[in-house]
C-alpha cells in the first residue's frame, strides 16, 4: 500500500489553518452581504444565469471528493464509503437536482460570486477528499464511539431540514415567476431560514461522524457563511413585508 505523501500531522495543520481563515470572513459578513439571490445588485459586474453558476459550484464539491477519495491508496471500507456517500449525495442534490427545480428561470449570479464558490467548494472537497482517501483508517469500533451515532442522527436529521425546508421555498412559486412570499409551515414558524439551519446541522453531524479536522473546519466555514446569511435574510423579509411574523427569529428557534 503507497503512503500518504502528506503526513496526518501536516495535514492537520493545512485544516487547522483553513479553519482559522473562516473567522475573518465571520466577521466581515457582519457588515457586508454576499450579492447574490435576493441581494443580487446590478452594481457587482458580470453575471451569469443563476442555474449553470449552481451547477458549476456544487459539482465541484461532487466531483473533487469523488476523484479524491477513488484515486486514494488506503484500503476503503463500509464507514469511509458511508461518508463518501453522504457527501455525494448531498452534493448530486445541489448540483444536479435542486438548480432545475428553481422557477425563477431569468435569475442571475455575479460571475465573482461564482469563481468564489468554486474555489470554496474546491478546498473543502480536496481537504476532505484527501483526507478519506489518503489518510483515514476507520475501524469496526468506530460503531461504539458517541461521536458516530451522534453525527449520524445529526446529518440525518440536517438532511431532512435543508431537503423539506428548500420544498417549501421552492413551491411559493409558479413555474416562470421572480415573486417572493413569506414561507410558511415546518421550521418556517420559528425562523426565516431553517434551510440554512438544517445544512449547518448537516455538516456539524459530519465532523462527529468522520471526526478530523477536514470536516470540522468545513462545519466552521459552512456556520460562518450561512449564519450571516440568515441573519441578512431575515432582516429582507421584515424591511419586505409589513407582516412578517414578528416572533420568528433568523436562525435558531426561540434564540436567534
Amino acid at each position: 500500500m503507497e503512503s500518504s505523501p502528506l503526513s496526518l500531522t501536516n495535514f492537520n495543520i493545512v485544516a487547522q489553518i483553513w479553519l482559522v481563515l473562516a473567522i475573518p470572513i465571520f466577521v466581515l459578513l457582519q457588515f457586508m452581504v454576499a450579492p447574490f439571490g435576493r441581494h443580487t445588485t446590478p452594481s457587482f459586474g458580470k453575471t451569469i444565469h443563476n442555474q449553470t453558476a449552481w451547477v458549476l459550484m456544487e459539482a465541484t464539491s461532487f466531483l473533487g471528493m469523488l476523484i479524491l477519495f477513488v484515486s486514494g491508496p488506503i484500503p476503503k471500507n463500509l464507514f469511509s464509503w458511508l461518508f463518501v456517500l453522504l457527501w455525494l449525495l448531498h452534493y448530486f442534490n445541489r448540483a444536479f437536482i435542486y438548480p432545475f427545480r428553481q422557477k425563477n428561470k431569468q435569475q442571475v449570479m455575479p460571475v465573482a460570486i461564482l469563481v468564489s464558490g468554486i474555489i470554496f467548494n474546491f478546498i473543502n472537497s480536496i481537504l476532505n477528499g484527501y483526507y478519506l482517501g489518503y489518510l483515514a483508517h476507520f475501524s469496526k469500533s468506530l460503531l461504539i464511539t458517541w461521536h458516530f451515532w451522534v453525527g449520524l442522527i445529526l446529518f440525518v436529521a440536517g438532511a431532512v431540514i435543508n431537503i423539506v425546508s428548500d420544498n417549501i421555498l421552492l413551491g411559493l412559486r409558479k413555474p416562470g415567476e421572480s415573486t417572493y412570499r413569506i414561507p410558511y409551515g415546518f421550521l418556517f414558524n420559528y425562523v426565516s431560514c431553517p434551510n440554512h439551519l438544517g445544512e449547518i446541522i448537516e455538516w456539524i453531524g459530519f465532523a462527529f461522524l468522520t471526526w478530523n479536522w477536514a470536516s470540522t473546519s468545513f462545519a466552521v466555514w459552512t456556520i460562518a457563511n450561512l449564519a450571516p446569511r440568515a441573519k441578512a435574510h431575515h432582516n429582507w423579509y421584515k424591511i419586505n413585508f409589513e407582516n412578517y411574523p414578528p416572533k420568528r427569529k433568523a436562525l435558531i428557534p426561540l434564540v436567534w
